[in-house]
This record gives structure tokens, sequence and C-alpha cells, in this order.
């Protein structure tokens, strides 16, 4: 049986979550390999869209793939939100509502949502924005389903947009004091 290579990574904002780019302007898309020599066949084990940032991880074996996919793992995120969030907004995070997935009715499950002190992550590579345009709050998310910018709908839902997205944890890996584009090969995947 061949050895497998897992990475953890500092995805930085603005790159793709993926390897190779087939639309339209490809030249200035940015993608994980440019990060990394990784092995041939790596692969990302989920996604962060483009304009989200945070721990990715990857690897070159399908079965734990498959596996860190599952509900079995938490994925928390920080979350940057426009205004103070209300307890009643964490409230109806916490126990699900209404989203849209592909243009699907969607009913999120139930999680765990809480006010968070500002968080210390390195500066982006774009500015959010200044207070001129009203204060924001942050917000830790954690669930054990991934749909498609569920966060951001998540959030948008509530009356607070997503300003700033930031995976902190998948599981038990976390993303403690990576910095962006950082990439580090790692043992195991999953215990």
């Amino acid at each position: 049986m061949s050895e497998h290579h897992h990475y953890r990574i500092f995805k930085p904002w603005g790159y793709l979550s993926q390897f190779i780019y087939n639309g339209k302007r490809a030249s200035r898309k940015k993608l994980l390999g440019e990060l990394y020599d990784f092995a041939e066949g790596t692969m990302s084990i989920g996604r962060l869209d483009e304009d989200s940032e945070g721990l990715l991880l990857l690897t070159t074996n399908g079965k734990v793939s498959f596996d860190l996919l599952s509900k079995k793992f938490e994925k928390e995120y920080y979350v940057q939100v426009d205004g103070i969030i209300t307890a009643e907004a964490l409230e109806l995070l916490q126990n699900g509502l209404k989203i849209s997935v592909q243009g699907t009715p969607y009913t999120t499950k139930n999680c765990k949502a809480r006010l968070i002190e500002v968080p210390h992550f390195p500066d982006r590579g774009r500015p959010i924005r200044d207070e001129r345009h009203g204060p924001t709050s942050w917000v830790s998310i954690t669930l054990r389903e991934g749909k498609f910018r569920q966060v951001r709908k998540m959030t948008a839902a509530v009356g607070f947009p997503t300003l700033r997205l930031v995976r902190v944890r998948i599981g038990e890996h976390q993303l403690g004091d990576m910095q962006p584009g950082e990439v580090v090969e790692v043992e195991e995947l999953i215990e």
C-alpha cells in the first residue's frame, strides 16, 4: 500500500480551494498549488470560498477525505458580522433556520453560536472596512454540516451579514498560530 500525504494549511483570503481552475480569467485566480509543492494527487477536504480564509485540510487519501467530510467532525468558524449581533440572532442561528442552497430551500441543523472577543488574526489581503461604516462583532459558529456558503447565508438570514470568515477548527485540528499561506505536513488527519 502506498504512503499517503496529509497537510494542514492556512488558506489565505483570495485563494481558491483547488489546484486547477478552468473558468474564465484563469491566469488571475490564485490556486493552492502556488503555496507549496504538494504531493501528486493531493485534494482539498472540503472548501473555503475565495473570500474566506483559515484552516483547510488536504490529503492524497480519498477515504480520509470522505471521513472528514462526514457529520462526525465539527467545523468551527470565527465570523465578523456587520453590526452588534443580538442574543435573538444567536438563538436563531443555534436552532436552525431557512436558507437557500442552489435555489432549493434548506433548513440548517442545530449548531453552536456564541459572541466572542475580537480574535487576533493577521491582516487580510484587502481591508474589510473601517469604523466609519458602523460597528462589527465576532461570532463563533460550530457546525457539523457544510452547505455552499452556508455560514454567510446563515448570518445574512438573521440580519448580520458576514464581513470576514475564518475557519479555525476541523475536528481536533486547530488553526492555532499558523500564518496565511503556511503549510504543515502532518502524519495523520484521523486518529
